[in-house]
């Protein structure tokens, strides 16, 4: 280990590369802070919450108050009062059920007791008999105790007295203090519901401001970038709340009338509850769900009315989730299930029942100022429902984790939205990239490479009848120039192509499939690779014939279908690196098949590869469509150099 002197001569300490760094401590050490920040502040930290979510819920209001040519006070208070005048109307409806349904339970009393007698002589009262069984078993088991002697005279004289018991009787309370009971439960709900809204006021007046000291704080360097996250943040959760908001009212609204044709009592209520709970998917509306089933089952000697119910809540959250939900914004929440089952979990534990209503709003802030935040990054990892992997990463996970179905299985997802061209270019070809990487760095043991290249071929061979989008191969600037050929030699045929038609009436041209020698290079995935280049080629309507490296250089290019081949395309995944073994085998190539169309594939030529042979020109293919248009383009070419065949004439 080296060990490096400073000026005043004493020598730096050189950590391990195991020991923690101090950056990490540091980010646990503030991890920890702010979650007891949170949960000791939640008194404080509550109405703030409220109001800036409140705030995102009026903008679109106030926005549009503006749009109507009105002043930016008098739109602010406008929509202030009309959010005031929903709070006391749900406030209002919640209360008014709740007191209508404690005084309707009595009339519920005969059918609650049926029930619950039951439910008790089904469960309880089985425990019951059996523990009655095995009490008097112990008791014939079990010798009897005795009796305590009686005391009598001096000793029942020296007994100590049973104590008398006392009453303690309060006075009646006063007026006052009546009032001061009934209405101390409401003084905290309109105490943080008046600092909501005037907190969301300040927000609405002061949005610029905000705006631009939120930025000088956290992004003043990099303003680009800190715009587009307050502008996500404000603009895009915003939508999603509002959508949002509409989606659970027009539920609830449902469940409540749906639930007043069944007769469930308190129907508006859990319309109210359900609506509310909604803002935590996946598991907020079930919780209302259980109750009102709970309620059913209660009240009505039959089963029919929770029947109903919990029908009445399945279909009204699969045409919430499945339809309404993905037209308005997409998605459910842009977070993973799990992680709204862990933030509902995570807020209700700081913040009770208003942290479990705000647990997914708090968290998708979270996990959107995330994307834009490096410190934050790691959240929208964990919580998001973006896939963590790339599709390229995850086919050569599997090909790690020796799974090829499941390779399989994502490449016939993947080609429902994308050509079988674009899906080997854009996910298998960056998946061997990442193979051969690995292989490089010696990572991999031999049996692991075959085992992955057992795997390749595979999903190759599974392949070959699989159908993706049609293939629109667009042109490139290698395409092109071997267009510009083409024409060139369109132009120098063209008379004697036209004498031939003038001197043969009846021609038949037969149109023969271009041979096209694919040549592995001598990679760990070359051979795969060249496999699925000879897939793709024979698919485009060319004749590919793969050759192997070591039976093409004992061949020394001598063979028969090696010598008719006019496409020679060398492909290997080392193109990029120029080894001195590829250079060698295209110089050879050149001296061996001079006239020849050499295509370099896939991965770009390496230096030093020659530029143009006798007639034609070596092209380089990094992706495995560019290889495909370099073939098309030199196979219309060999076509019009070939001389015309000619069915005979009179």
């Amino acid at each position: 280990m080296k060990i490096s002197l400073p000026p005043h001569g004493r020598p730096n300490r050189v950590y391990p590369p195991g020991t923690p760094s101090l950056h990490g401590l540091a980010s646990v050490i503030t991890g920890v802070v702010v979650v007891c920040a949170l949960y000791f502040g939640r008194a404080v930290l509550i109405p703030i919450t409220l109001s800036v979510l409140l705030s995102f819920l009026l903008a679109p209001l106030v926005q549009a108050l503006r749009r109507l040519h009105m002043g930016q006070l008098p739109s602010i208070f406008i929509a202030v009062l009309f959010a005031l005048a929903a709070l006391l109307a749900v406030g209002a409806l919640i209360g008014a059920q709740l007191v209508q349904l404690a005084g309707d339970l009595p009339q519920y009393q005969v059918a609650i007791e049926q029930k619950i007698e039951t439910v008790q002589e089904k469960t309880v009262g089985r425990a019951d008999s059996l523990m009655s069984r095995a009490a008097a078993t112990l008791q014939r088991v079990a010798p009897s105790k005795p009796s305590p002697p009686r005391l009598t005279g001096r000793a029942a004289r020296n007994a100590p007295a049973v104590p008398t018991p006392v009453e303690v009787h309060e006075p009646s309370p006063t007026p006052m203090q009546l009032a001061q009971r009934a209405l101390s439960p409401a003084i905290a709900p309109i105490e943080t519901t008046f600092i909501v809204l005037v907190v969301t006021i300040f927000i609405l007046l002061q949005r610029e401001d905000l705006r631009d000291r939120l930025i000088s704080l956290f992004g003043s360097r990099d303003l680009h970038r800190t715009t587009t996250a307050i502008n996500d943040a404000a603009v895009r959760l915003s939508r999603y709340f509002v959508a949002q908001l509409g989606v659970n009212l027009s539920a609830g609204g449902i469940i409540a009338i749906g639930l007043a044709i069944i007769g469930v009592p308190g129907a508006l209520l859990f319309g109210v509850i359900a609506a509310l709970l909604r803002f935590v998917p996946y598991i907020g509306i079930w919780i209302a769900a259980i109750l009102a089933v709970f309620l059913a089952a209660a009240i009505q000697p039959q089963w029919t009315m929770a029947v109903y119910t919990l029908i009445l809540f399945i279909v009204v959250d699969v045409a919430a989730g499945q339809i309404a939900e993905p037209l308005l914004y997409g998605h459910r929440s842009g977070l993973s299930p799990l992680a709204v089952v862990v933030a509902a979990i995570f807020w209700s534990w700081l913040w009770g029942p208003i942290g479990l209503v705000l647990s997914t709003p708090l968290t998708l802030c979270v996990v959107t100022l995330g994307r834009y935040a490096d410190r934050l990054n790691f959240l929208t990892v964990l919580l998001g429902d973006q896939p963590a992997l790339t599709p390229a990463q995850n086919f050569y996970q599997r090909l790690l984790a020796d799974d090829p179905h499941e390779a399989i299985v994502q490449a016939e997802r993947l080609l429902r939205e994308m050509s079988l061209i674009d899906y080997y270019d854009n996910v298998a070809l960056e998946g061997l990239k990442l193979a051969r990487n690995d292989a490089m760095r010696g990572v991999l043991m031999p049996d692991q490479l075959a085992r992955i290249n057992d795997a390749l071929v595979d999903i190759v061979e599974n392949l070959e009848i699989a159908d993706g989008l049609p293939d629109r191969l667009s042109r490139t600037e290698s395409a092109d120039a071997a267009g510009a050929l083409l024409a060139a030699a369109s132009a120098d045929l063209s008379e004697r192509h036209d004498s031939h038609i003038s001197a043969h009436p009846q021609v038949h041209h037969e149109t023969e499939k271009t041979s096209v020698l694919c040549v592995p290079g001598r990679g760990a995935f070359d051979e795969v690779t060249t496999a699925i280049a000879v897939q793709l080629l024979g698919r485009q309507g060319l004749a590919p014939l793969m050759a192997t490296h070591s039976g093409y250089r004992s061949a020394h290019a001598d063979e028969p279908s090696f010598k008719d081949a006019p496409i020679i395309c060398i492909i290997s995944l080392d193109a990029p690196e120029s080894p001195p073994y590829l250079r060698n085998m295209l110089r050879r190539t050149r001296e061996w098949r001079p006239r020849a169309t050499l295509v370099v594939g896939v991965g770009g030529a390496p230096e030093g590869a020659p530029e143009k042979g006798a007639t034609g020109a070596s092209h380089s293919a990094p992706t495995f469509r560019a290889m495909i248009e370099e073939c098309q383009a030199a196979a219309s070419l060999q076509h019009m150099r070939q001389p015309s065949h000619v069915a005979g004439a009179d």
